[in-house]
């Protein structure tokens, strides 16, 4: 394994190194990186439903989209990031026990009992302290995640727009009542520098991780200016501003909402788009549904698209 400690607060950037190395190494990759004050939103996610823009822009926050599927997620320089890189053959695609597991082991040894709750979330005492996605692509797996350390909770709660199912399906009143800090889970009062610090020791000691540096290159500079694109931040999907119908539902695998432009019943444009994890782009099964009836809707192994969700949730959802 090589492990990898980014010296870059850049969040386009080190996103850009992230998707480099996933496509461009046959390594086992264990990577540390910090972003400066951000909201990351899902691949499939609508940033203007995600994020209060305003206030993001009021105050600094920068707006990045992510290869990965799930939540909106804010970072700051309390928040440490980690990334878990290896081919298909080692590790199930969204199997989150497998990759959570070097972070869980290291915390414990903080004296800190975390473990995996619900779809992707670490969680001790009832409170999230990480988030996870995933992204699959030519035999590789990429797996990424926050640690919550000593992350500024109150500007968290107001640049992410509360979505209300989400909540009341936590059964909690708002995000800043769902997650808690690291540092006040420990006995002992240590900087974030020596966390990350004990977080590398360790990775590298007990799965032999060698340090590895990234070199800069063409690739990853390209990777970031397509980072730092409007069109990749905002409108990577094309959202409906004519959409006739819409469908909306909260399950326990996430949020689908579902835009569609018809006539005559012939679905003319579709776009689906929500915090759910996936194997395959979403893409692929908006442009096999285009030109379909919506009365006699055919699709199959919907559950690549939308992990856990079945061809008929799927098709009593489109249909209404």
């Amino acid at each position: 394994m090589k492990f990898i400690r980014l010296n870059t607060n850049d969040p386009y950037y080190n996103l850009a190194i992230e998707e480099f190395l996933l496509n461009n190494s046959d390594e086992d990759i264990f990577m540390l990186w910090q972003n400066e004050p951000c909201v990351v939103i899902g691949k499939n996610q609508n940033a203007y439903a995600e994020v209060d823009l305003e206030y993001a822009k009021e105050q600094g926050i920068k707006i990045v989209r992510r290869i990965t599927g799930g939540g909106a997620v804010y970072h700051d320089l309390g928040n440490v990031n980690y990334t878990f890189i290896t081919s298909s053959e080692k590790a199930r695609s969204l199997d989150y026990e497998y990759f959570t597991r070097p972070i869980i082991d290291a915390l414990a040894h903080f004296g800190v009992d975390c473990k995996l709750s619900g779809r992707n979330d670490l969680e001790c005492d009832g409170k999230k302290i990480s988030g996870n996605a995933q992204h699959t692509e030519n035999g590789r797996i990429l797996h990424h995640g926050t640690l919550l350390f000593d992350a500024d909770v109150d500007t968290m709660s107001k640049v992410l727009r509360a979505n209300k199912e989400k909540l009341e399906f936590n059964a909690v009143k708002s995000h800043s009542s769902r997650v808690t800090n690291i540092k006040k889970l420990l006995s002992n009062d240590i900087s974030l520098d020596r966390f990350i610090d004990s977080i590398e020791n360790f990775v590298t000691e007990h799965y032999s991780a060698e340090k590895w540096v990234v070199d800069v290159n063409e690739t990853i500079n390209a990777l970031k200016e397509r980072n730092l694109n409007d069109e990749w931040i905002y409108s990577n999907k094309r959202y409906l501003t004519n959409y006739r119908v819409r469908r909306h539902k909260k399950y326990s695998f996430g949020i689908v909402d579902i835009e569609l432009m018809l006539s005559k019943n012939i679905i003319e444009d579709i776009v689906i788009s929500g915090d759910f994890f996936g194997v395959e782009p979403i893409e692929k099964l908006e442009r096999e549904l285009k030109g379909q009836n919506i009365n006699s809707v055919n699709v199959s192994n919907v559950c690549f698209y939308i992990d856990k969700m079945t061809d008929d949730e799927f098709l009593e959802l489109i249909k209404g």
